[in-house]
């Protein structure tokens, strides 16, 4: 039999380094994960640089590698995924900017780059979208809220350009920078004044807000400033549904990996209660995604919880988290004509707290595909897999092929 849809999910910053904390392994393989395993067993096995050897992907990147896309052709920043994943439409020349609450203190150093990992800031969001006017530049600008401390601007006028540089110091205990123009030509340097005033407006007006105040109140860390960083003009891209003639859906709580999906003509799917955190409804987006199965050719599934934890340093919480990853995915099990691919996107380490270019295991699953020994979904067996190492530009290809969708090259 050969399988006619495609289930793709991208199990983000799984990929690890040993760690002390779990005796010399990562936090996969040191995870209990009868699900994982079986479908590995059940299954096609490698290990994946998702850009190429020795580079370390971006979430951005890597997604879009993953999706087919070459992240050295289309990409072009991150703010601009952002953006459209935050409910905003992108139009070709458009600024887009990847935004985060942040605490700073009453003299202006951050203190805290995610204002306490604060939820729910549409009410922040709209204040500013309200209050902050750009009028003088004659650029029209939308602010919206992501998922948790992330948020989006967008910039659409005229005589704007995106070479402009963060505002974000990366660090705590330091002022926020000014935003400058990298390239001296007018429209970026429209664009840094525009950034700049936007940040002295809102900050003004995160820092009266009653939530931040109530926030104060209860020892919480404010949302009072907004840190921008990944600027980016928005391009084109090739229809997902011309390029390969698939329907598709995606399904995240991340608003970039929605971004991405919206920019290429991926459904986005709301599911309740996902959060892009060890607390997200995971079990939700297994649910939603089978259902999507049912019309659609193709679905993309991001769970993030496992980044975070890495970010974070936590090695047992990311275990812990994986093992709860694999408890939700055995309704996979019984799932019907479907390949199934499971992956992750980078590593991030705990040792590192950031990215790295290590490799990621990847499974295939489904009818047609060549089995191999591997019974275990970790760094080190699957790298002992049929797949061998691949990059994750190879994964579409190998798939279309897998649901006879492929083109013959030559005659």
């Amino acid at each position: 039999m050969t399988a006619n849809k495609i289930l793709f999910i991208v199990l983000d910053g799984i990929s690890d380094r040993p760690n002390p904390v779990l005796g010399g392994t990562t936090p996969l393989a040191a995870a209990r994960t009868p699900v994982l395993d079986k479908l590995a067993a059940e299954g096609i096995c490698g290990i994946m640089d998702t850009i190429a050897p020795g580079i370390r992907p971006g979430s951005d990147t890597a997604h879009l590698a993953l999706l087919g896309y070459d992240p050295y052709k289309y990409y072009t920043g991150r703010g601009p995924l952002e953006c459209e994943g935050s409910g905003v439409h992108m139009e070709p020349g458009m600024i887009g900017f990847r935004c985060n609450y942040a605490t700073v203190s009453e003299d202006g150093n951050v203190l805290d780059r995610r204002a306490g990992r604060i939820h729910d800031t549409a009410a922040l969001s709209k204040a500013i979208q309200d209050g902050v006017d750009l009028s003088k530049f004659g650029v029209e600008f939308t602010f919206r809220s992501g998922a948790g401390h992330r948020a989006a601007l967008a910039l659409k006028g005229e005589g704007i350009g995106h070479c402009v540089t963060s505002n974000d110091p990366k660090k705590e205990g330091v002022p926020p920078l000014i935003v400058s123009a990298v390239k001296k030509a007018a429209n970026h340097e429209k664009t840094a004044a525009v950034c700049n005033e936007f940040v002295k407006q809102s900050t003004k007006i995160l820092f009266d807000h009653p939530i931040n105040i109530e926030r104060i109140k209860k020892g919480l860390s404010p949302a009072n400033i907004v840190l921008m960083r990944g600027a980016g003009e928005m391009g084109h891209f090739e229809p997902f549904g011309k390029k390969y003639g698939l329907t598709g859906s995606v399904i995240s709580a991340a608003s970039l990996i929605t971004g991405i999906g919206r920019a290429v003509g991926l459904t986005p799917v709301p599911v309740p209660g996902i959060t892009g955190s060890i607390d997200s409804n995971i079990a939700g987006k297994i649910a939603a995604a089978q259902k999507e199965l049912e019309t659609k050719d193709f679905v993309l599934v991001n769970i993030k919880g496992a980044d975070e934890s890495g970010h974070d340093g936590l090695a047992e919480q990311k275990r812990d988290f994986i093992m709860k990853i694999d408890a939700v995915l055995e309704p996979l099990l019984k799932q019907k004509d479907t390949i199934i691919i499971i992956c992750g996107d980078h590593s991030t380490p705990c040792t590192l707290k950031d990215h790295s270019a290590d490799p990621v295991p990847v499974i295939i699953r489904g009818d047609g595909v060549r089995r191999d020994d591997v019974v275990r979904f970790d760094e080190y067996t699957c790298a002992k897999g049929g797949l061998c190492r691949i990059t994750g530009t190879a994964i579409m290809p190998i798939a279309l092929d897998l649901i006879n969708r492929a083109h013959k090259f030559g005659a």
